[in-house]
């Protein structure tokens, strides 16, 4: 941020997330028009280049690595016979990758401890390490009305923060409920520690950002490699309508795909001298022939976002069974294609709003304070930082970034 506001041409280009796009907005260049155009720039997935790449209406950033939750289990796990059977008996209906929040701690409780050293799951907990996009993959669910878009983080009307409604306790209680499925020591991980566990065998499923699966699928990273399944995160049947102040009941389970964290995405800086070659870098960094290569090598954290990503199914097929990569790619492709996806939220102050909630999450994770408290002191702070911000223009700038 230093160089920009004080004018100085110290980067040519900067690589960041979507969310502080309210912070360097006003110091960021717009792609030039002849950038925008042909079939290099038509792959780009709309969720992406429409939504996440767009700030008040202008390209000011290029997608160059796509980030959505999507979850990881172990086939080998649930296609057991002795499972299934055991597990149909406990709690009547066929063991399955869930679909449903229920169907995620029943499968929880019922793999944590049925072999040594075998747990149902594994989140990031820690603060830090990418913490509070776990917390808000649950919150989505409950929060993310699909009638009320973009009413997950804020009214849209107000700009006060719901962050305390029945929606976000329920999926507060659901991530400390995780803690006690997952394997000792969880507290302290992060997204990279959930990652080493599944590839390891001590989980039998899980939910990430895609580097989970381009892990464990390679022989070389991992002990599950050839039995390794996907799915969508699970969803609820029952979603806070804020509107209403009540549950609102639906027939069958609502995804919310949540793109958690949105995906690095590139911008070049207004003090750039070199504006044009800037620009051109990004699009050479991004090409389907370079982007291709890093999204099936694991251990890059840069996951599909471009049409030929999904596509292109001989590149995936180099670590991946054929079956394996089309299970994945449709699940990644069916999150984001999904017309409840929800966004993570872009405003100014992100690292500010997020900070509050981090210290409160922990509070809740190591039982110091309830749920309901956590969540009582998260709304009093998100809204007096809204104000100290600006409410009207934080308003403007939330309603920009939801497309409202």
């Amino acid at each position: 941020m230093t160089p920009m506001v004080t004018n100085e041409a110290a980067y040519d280009v900067i690589l960041h997330a979507p969310a502080w796009h309210g912070d360097f907005a006003p110091y960021l260049s717009e792609m030039p028009a002849k950038f925008q155009q042909g079939s290099e720039w038509e792959d780009i997935h709309p969720t992406y280049r429409d939504r996440l790449m767009k700030w008040d209406g202008k390209q000011i950033s290029v997608t160059i690595d796509g980030d959505v939750h999507t979850g990881t289990y172990r086939k080998d796990l649930f296609a057991d016979p002795k499972n299934a059977a055991d597990y149909k008996a406990k709690y009547g209906y066929d063991l399955a990758p869930p679909r449903s929040w229920t169907d995620y701690y029943n499968i929880c409780e019922f793999f944590t401890g049925r072999q040594e050293g075998l747990y149902g799951t594994a989140e990031a907990f820690v603060r830090g390490g990418q913490q509070f996009w776990f917390f808000f993959s649950h919150a989505a669910s409950y929060t993310n009305h699909p009638d009320n878009p973009g009413a997950m983080f804020f009214d849209p009307e107000t700009m006060d923060a719901p962050v305390n409604n029945p929606g976000w306790v329920r999926a507060l209680e659901d991530y400390i409920r995780s803690v006690s499925c997952s394997p000792p020591g969880a507290l302290n991980w992060n997204s990279g520690d959930i990652r080493t566990a599944f590839a390891g065998g001590q989980v039998a499923m899980n939910f990430d950002w895609g580097d989970t699966g381009t892990i464990s699928a390679d022989p070389a990273q991992s002990k599950v490699a050839g039995n390794v399944g996907f799915f969508l995160v699970p969803g609820s049947k029952e979603v806070w309508n804020h509107k209403t102040k009540q549950w609102d009941t639906f027939a069958d389970v609502v995804h919310s795909p949540f793109m958690a964290y949105g995906g690095w995405v590139a911008s070049v800086p207004g003090t750039t001298k070199n504006l044009e070659a800037a620009w051109d870098y990004v699009t050479w960094y991004t090409l389907m022939e370079n982007s291709g290569n890093d999204v099936v090598t694991g251990g890059t954290s840069i996951n599909p976002y471009r049409y030929s990503h999904f596509s292109n199914i001989d590149k995936w097929t180099k670590t991946f069974s054929e079956a394996e990569a089309e299970n994945y790619l449709a699940v990644q492709q069916g999150a984001i294609d999904h017309p409840n996806v929800a966004l993570d939220f872009r405003l100014p102050g992100y690292f500010q709003y997020t900070e509050v909630l981090e210290i409160e999450l922990s509070k809740a994770l190591n039982k110091e304070v309830t749920p309901q408290e956590a969540l009582d002191t998260i709304a009093a702070e998100w809204n007096k930082l809204t104000d100290e911000f600006g409410r009207d223009k934080q308003l403007a700038i939330y309603r920009s970034s939801m497309g409202l």
